[in-house]
């Protein structure tokens, strides 16, 4: 994450590199899938669930691409990503809920074999494409779920680890301080 040398530009954004960037990008897809099949054209839901996957994935690309300029962007972007995808998660579980539908328990067999999914690399909407087609609402609903916890729990250790290099690094214009110091 360091500049280029002698420069105080860090080399950021490449956020197709992050993995929880694509988990993120594969629930926007199951999402909007899932909306649509499940989910009635007029009910609200439907925006915000497609709207919150949507930030998730968007804000992660825009903090990726801020990072260059602006630690501080990067990190507030990547944690509306992390609130957008909180909300999803949210609003998967109320969508089991309200229907009476069961929600997998952490170690269950099921939310298991989704984690075993999720260990594939890259992580890609085919990996899950046949379940999110041909399962009932409260089976993909289960595997966004899964999902919803894996992204998040990749992008707090992304959080964590922004937060660190700031601390050793700084922001662009201790960066730009220290740069101009070395050329004098």
């Amino acid at each position: 994450m360091h500049g280029t040398e002698g420069g105080f530009l860090p080399r950021k954004g490449n956020y197709e590199a992050l993995l929880g960037y694509e988990k993120a990008e594969v629930l926007y897809r199951i999402t909007y899938d899932f909306t649509g099949r499940h989910l009635g054209k007029r009910d609200r839901t439907v925006d915000q669930m497609v709207q919150a996957a949507r930030s998730g994935k968007q804000n992660l690309v825009e903090g990726s691409r801020a990072a260059v300029v602006s630690s501080e962007s990067e990190i507030k972007l990547t944690n509306v990503a992390r609130a957008s995808l909180e909300e999803l998660l949210e609003d998967y579980r109320d969508f089991l809920r309200t229907r009476n539908l069961e929600i997998w328990a952490k170690d269950s067999k099921e939310a298991l074999y989704v984690r075993q999914l999720g260990r594939r690399k890259p992580q890609e909407y085919g990996i899950y494409q046949e379940f999110v087609e041909t399962r009932p609402a409260g089976i993909v609903a289960n595997i966004a779920i899964c999902l919803c916890h894996q992204a998040n729990y990749l992008i707090d250790r992304q959080l964590r680890r922004l937060e660190q290099d700031f601390l050793r690094d700084g922001g662009v214009r201790e960066r730009m301080a220290r740069a101009r110091r070395g050329r004098g």
